[in-house]
């Protein structure tokens, strides 16, 4: 688990594929299959990371592989290459350490799977800050509400404002200038896309309610269940969710 708060840019060095890593001829693994990755840690302090630890690179939970003073691998699936950006090439990436139960929740809770990529749509000066705009995927739209808070890139952000327009929906999120400096956000252009990350209550909560409404179980406002509510012969008043 994390909170979001970005502790130091490192950079991805290297890759392999996994059957450079095996090097075996007879491997099963191919280049169709995950990766393994050098990260370097930057300017992390790494005397608390052991082998098998946990770190939120551009979002993404990765586990730490024969971490060193600087830096470590890790392995990444299809899976997790078919959902994110920035994980599959060179470059600088935002690095955070799973959060101990002592730590402070400087952010949100962030559980490092990321459910998509958003497509970055605007990025201009606002006074001091900078107006960050994102195309969220319809998929994922329903999980974003105007001053709730999503990760992008593994950084957590309150979104200002939604709008939906013509089946697309657009995030605002400011970035204040601290952010500004600490990330890699600086660099962004648009069109470039970014690991996206909803809050993982509200999609918890989406699915009870998904689940009670498909089941019938939704309870009416006589208390009665729609399964109840429906049957033969039943004069209890049916109630949908309420906004």
């Amino acid at each position: 688990m994390f909170t979001g708060i970005v502790q130091a840019i490192g950079r991805i060095e290297g890759l392999m594929s996994q059957s450079q890593v095996l090097s075996h001829p007879a491997s099963p693994y191919s280049d169709a299959q995950g990766l393994r990755v050098h990260l370097l840690w930057g300017d992390l302090d790494p005397s608390d990371i052991a082998e098998g630890d946990s770190i939120a690179v551009n979002g993404a939970c990765m586990t730490a592989i024969a971490p060193t003073d600087q830096g470590c691998f890790f392995d990444i699936s299809r899976e997790s290459l078919n959902r994110t950006v920035g994980l599959d090439k060179p470059g600088p990436v935002h690095l955070e350490k799973a959060l101990r139960a002592s730590d402070r929740l400087g952010g949100h809770i962030v559980s490092g799977h990321v459910d998509g990529t958003a497509r970055v749509t605007g990025l201009r000066s606002r006074d001091e800050s900078h107006e960050l705009l994102l195309e969220v995927p319809s998929s994922l739209a329903m999980f974003v509400t105007e001053k709730g808070s999503v990760s992008v890139h593994g950084v957590s952000l309150t979104v200002n404002a939604v709008s939906d327009l013509n089946g697309q929906t657009e995030i605002s999120i400011n970035l204040i200038p601290h952010t500004w400096k600490k990330t890699i956000f600086s660099q962004l252009a648009v069109g470039d896309r970014l690991n996206l990350e909803v809050d993982p209550l509200a999609r918890q909560v989406a699915r009870v309610l998904e689940s009670l409404i498909n089941s019938g179980r939704w309870p009416t406002a006589a208390g009665h269940t729609l399964a109840s509510a429906s049957a033969p012969g039943s004069d209890i008043p049916v109630e949908g969710p309420r906004a």
